[in-house]
């Protein structure tokens, strides 16, 4: 049994081996023989990795992914994966019901000379959009966030903004 290195596996899936490494550790991926030391998986992980990464681009959780593979070693079967699915859509439908709501009240204090955000704000009560930045900015794709700063910017003393 050869195998594929768990360098080879991570070219092939784009994905670092660390990932690699963390999905088995989360009973994700399950943990491949060893010649001499080494990792060595079967080309099937790489389908496994396959609909881990799709999991994770349209927002699973690790602990809905295992919910989804838990059991199996090839593809889930499709009336789990329409179950876990319908439940996604849901919680997203939430988010944007939500991020709707925000946009409206946002909306309406930009149309208008005077905001009047002091009656606005106490005129509130506990803020019910709080989680929607958290929760919205996990479930978007990473291409989409631009929460990295680009290697070649350096940020102020190490930290913070950008150096000028």
């Amino acid at each position: 049994m050869r195998g594929l290195s768990i360098g080879e596996v991570a070219r092939r899936a784009s994905m670092r081996p660390s990932a690699i490494r963390y999905y088995e550790s989360l009973g994700l991926v399950a943990e491949p023989g060893r010649i001499s030391g080494q990792r060595r998986y079967d080309r099937q992980v790489l389908e496994r990795l396959a609909i881990i990464r799709f999991a994770k681009h349209v927002g699973f959780k690790a602990a809905e992914m295992k919910q989804l593979l838990d059991g199996i070693g090839g593809r889930p079967p499709p009336e789990r994966w329409r179950n876990l699915a319908k439940q996604k859509r849901a919680e997203i439908d939430d988010i944007i019901a939500r991020a709707i709501a925000i946009r409206k009240l946002l909306d309406n204090t930009l149309h208008q000379k005077c905001p009047k955000l002091v009656e606005r704000g106490s005129g509130l009560g506990p803020c019910p959009y709080g989680a929607i930045a958290k929760l919205g900015r996990r479930l978007l794709p990473a291409v989409l966030r631009n929460d990295r700063t680009p290697s070649r910017i350096r940020r102020k003393g190490g930290r913070g903004g950008i150096s000028t």
